[in-house]
């Protein structure tokens, strides 16, 4: 019996006892005895930069603009942002609340609403500053030109036009992009859609793959985006698997993203010998899980540690259903995921139909099911398979010749897999 996250609880799922089962979670890495503590001392010696007041007293800028994400990536703001606008109140020519702009970094997702502000910035800890909420259809963007690989980069205009630009964000495990962070909460959450089109097209790319940022096309064009941009500070941190911060850096957005990528790596990166002939895989609950769109980071890392044609189980609650019109419209439109990667390689890369694609790439090499809150025929749409979990577990192993291999895996959008050597006598 194992336990696994699923939406904002837990359900346990019963695995025969024919089976070999092997947990592949996360390291335990140690928690941050205090994240402000840990704030105020990276803040104090940044990497690559000089210090957050020595800029602030050399520029005295008249308007700060904060990047943070929206709620598909959880963050310890509550704990990080109150430190830090008090560090940058001292120097400011003028009341906090007239000078800084708070940004909400949802890229192509909906806009927070009313609600989803007050979850993300309460006034508690926003201090009356003003926020927005990223429209990437509908705000003003600030053309800064097109990176070498030709993304055109075009940024919110009211963060662009900012004295002192800063960003927060986590850095997770991305399976195209390598990691999150650095840069990529300004260059592709407050981006146009364009640019963030233009730079994700390149995850077809070979060395578009998680855990890679040396040589990955799609990261090194972000942070060459953001070098454009003008990024005056980041602030990266790790979570852990229970959302606890266990490493916290700041300074230049590059060298903090190296920083931290470092020991998510460690945290995240699992060794394993040999691939699985059955995975059972929970994205890692709220807010992994929040709509099936980001549930499939979960089902491409997860599927790394399968063998071709093996079984997989993702469990995604999906409380914000599908998640993204434009992919739900396209995927409909066929009736099998070779169908939708002939299309998507004929017709161009297309933001919300790349999600598709990604699906795609898994459906034709991996037997797959999915139990969550979607009605079944919404995941048949999308090619998808519901099913309950002991059941079709129960399912498999009995077709299965032999005693399977089954490997659980508790966070599946952050947990990505590297082939072990086996020692040698």
């Amino acid at each position: 019996m194992v336990e696994l996250k699923y939406g904002k609880s837990k359900i346990r799922v019963s695995i025969p006892e024919k089976a070999a089962v092997s947990i592949l979670e996360p390291l335990r890495a140690p928690v941050l005895a205090s994240v402000p503590a840990a704030l105020e001392s990276a803040l104090s010696a940044p990497l690559g930069c000089p210090t957050l007041e020595a800029v602030i007293e050399a520029r005295r800028p008249r308007s700060v603009a904060i990047a943070v994400p929206d709620e598909t990536r959880p963050a310890p703001l509550r704990e990080v942002l109150p430190r830090l606008l008090s560090r940058i109140e001292s120097g400011l020519p003028g009341p906090l609340a007239d000078r800084v702009t708070l940004f909400i970094g949802g890229g192509l997702h909906p806009p927070a609403d009313a609600g989803a502000i007050e979850r993300i910035l309460p006034e508690a800890i926003s201090r009356g500053c003003r926020v927005v909420a990223h429209d990437a259809r509908a705000a003003a963007m600030r053309d800064y030109g097109s990176t070498s690989r030709g993304t055109p980069v075009r940024i919110n205009a009211e963060y662009a036009v900012a004295d002192f630009k800063m960003v927060i964000g986590q850095v997770d495990p991305h399976q195209f992009v390598g990691f999150t962070g650095g840069a990529k909460g300004v260059v592709i959450g407050c981006a146009a859609p364009e640019t963030i089109e233009k730079n994700h097209s390149l995850m077809s790319e070979p060395d578009a793959h998680v855990g890679r940022l040396t040589g990955n096309p799609v990261r090194e064009d972000l942070t060459e985006a953001g070098e454009m941009v003008g990024i005056d500070l980041a602030v990266n941190f790790v979570l852990d698997a229970d959302k606890k911060a266990v490493h916290l850096s700041a300074g230049k957005a590059a060298l903090v993203l190296e920083s931290c990528a470092e020991i998510c790596a460690k945290v995240y990166g699992v060794g394993i010998e040999e691939k699985f002939d059955i995975v059972v895989a929970s994205c890692g609950g709220y807010p992994k899980d929040i709509c099936l769109y980001q549930a499939q980071k979960g089902l491409n890392l997860a599927s790394q540690a399968l063998k071709p044609g093996g079984h997989i189980l993702l469990l995604a609650a999906s409380p914000q259903g599908v998640g993204d019109d434009i992919y739900f419209d396209y995927v409909s439109q066929f009736t099998s995921p070779e169908e939708v990667m002939r299309d998507f390689k004929a017709s161009g890369f297309r933001m919300g139909a790349h999600k598709a694609y990604l699906f795609g790439r898994t459906l034709i090499n991996y037997n797959v099911a999915v139990f969550s809150d979607l009605d079944p025929g919404i995941l048949s749409k999308c090619h998808l398979r519901a099913a309950e979990p002991e059941s079709v577990i129960r399912e498999w192993v009995a077709d299965f010749n032999g005693t399977p291999r089954v490997a659980v895996i508790p966070n599946a959008n952050t947990t990505y897999f590297y082939q072990r050597q086996t020692a040698r006598g």
